[in-house]
Formats: structure tokens, sequence, C-alpha cells
């Protein structure tokens, strides 16, 4: 954790698992739920509703390491901004697992899948797409396109899609984001936009028990802990880091 705050502004671990179904749309098993979570993690004390029909229990606002779960249509969420490590968010996404099926009726066959999402967020002055561009394409083929010296760079946000060799039921996502909309898997809340990066680890398919997904997220969780200490860190955190430091 130590080394997320010496590279970034803000870090975090969210889950989510999407569903094929509708959740229910009734007060009486979201309150339950959420009832149950409060009682094993005192701190998501505050219930919100937001327009585009999230409903959300949450942690104090104020609060640098910021909890939360939440209730889309077919969709549960939970994350954890800068937890003091990365076995307290496991904790809390593993509780939600275990809890949240039985409350809201979620069958094995509903699972459409499940994904961990590591995000790290970076203050940046100036123009953002000019700062990924300079520090994670600079040199290549692709960021050769660009005459930096007189053209204005206006949108560069890379995306890349993986298939595991050792894991294909795995799919891994990385996206560099610019610009972050709420919809966004972004730990920022207020204030300007930061420069996000998010790497997502996501298992697809159906489960043949509930009681399997913990195992699930524990696969996750290895494969995307592998993948930030290998690969994240050094071939994309870094180099931002060194772009953001020379201004």
């Amino acid at each position: 954790m130590a080394d997320f705050e010496a590279l970034c502004r803000d870090f975090c671990v969210n889950q989510k698992l999407a569903l094929k179904m509708d959740l229910p749309g009734s007060r009486e098993p979201v309150l339950d739920l959420f009832g149950r979570l409060r009682k094993e993690m005192p701190r998501l004390s505050s219930l919100e509703r937001y327009p585009d029909g999230e409903v959300a229990l949450e942690s104090d606002e104020g609060d640098r390491d910021f909890l939360w779960v939440a209730m889309r249509q077919t969709s549960l969420k939970s994350g954890w901004v800068n937890p003091a490590s990365l076995e307290d968010a496991y904790r809390m996404h593993r509780a939600v697992l275990e809890v949240a099926p039985f409350f809201l009726s979620i069958s094995p066959l509903d699972v459409a899948h499940l994904e961990l999402v590591y995000a790290f967020d970076f203050e940046c002055e100036g123009n953002r797409d000019e700062v990924v561009l300079d520090a994670l394409l600079g040199g290549s083929h692709l960021g050769d396109f660009a005459e930096a010296s007189t053209d204005s760079v206006i949108d560069a946000q890379p995306f890349l899609a993986l298939v595991l060799a050792d894991a294909p039921d795995m799919h891994v996502y990385l996206e560099v984001k610019t610009k972050s909309p709420r919809s966004e898997p972004s730990v920022a809340r207020e204030g300007a936009d930061p420069l996000s990066v998010m790497l997502t680890v996501r298992r697809t398919g159906p489960v043949r028990r509930l009681e399997d997904l913990p195992t699930h997220l524990a696969a996750l969780s290895g494969h995307g802990e592998r993948l930030v200490e290998q690969r994240l860190i050094p071939r994309v955190l870094m180099p931002l880091r060194a772009r953001l430091d020379r201004g």
C-alpha cells in the first residue's frame, strides 16, 4: 500500500457482480441486505439514492478511506477507496458475495460475470491527454502520429483487452481515462476529474454454486495483484508518475 501512496493520489479496489435478471426493486430486501451489511461493517452508515437509479450504502464522504456498497438494476457493486490493506477490501467484497445472494434471490444461473477493478487516480494539471500520449505512447508509431509540436491532443485514452494464457476464463481490461464520469469505476468523488488508470480482472459465465463466488474472488485477486505488481506498476503507473513529476 505504501507503494501505491507514493505513486498516486488515491487508490481503490472495486468489485462488481453483474447479473442477467433484474434485482428486486422493493424496499424490504434492499433494506434488509443493507442492514445486515451495516452490522458487519458499522462504517456503512449512510443510505443514498442517485438519479441514475443506483442505491448505495456508504461511509462518511469526508473519510479518506471511503467504502460503499451499491445496487443497480442488474448489478451489485462494492468498493473501498484507500484501504489500509488489500485484505481489508477483499474482506468486505467477500462479505457482500456471501450475504447478498440470499437477500436478493440471486441464482447461480443469473451470474453474468464477477470482476475486480484496481483503480489509481493521479492529480494532473494541464492537458491530461498530452501527458498520457507522452508518458505511454511517446516513441511508438501511434504516438508519433500526433505532431506534438504543432497539434493539440484532445483525446488520448488507451484501452486494451486480454485473455490470460494461464486462465482462459479470465479477461483483463486496461483503461487510461482522462475524463471520469460518475458511471466509471474511478475513485474520484469531487473536484476536478483526475487522470485515472483502471485494471479490471473479470471472470465470465455462470457459477455452479453461490458458495463458489468467494473462491472466484480469490482467483481474481491473485491474478489482479500479479498484474498490478509485474505489469501495471512498472509499465504504466511509474511512467505516468515520472511524466507528472517533470511537469
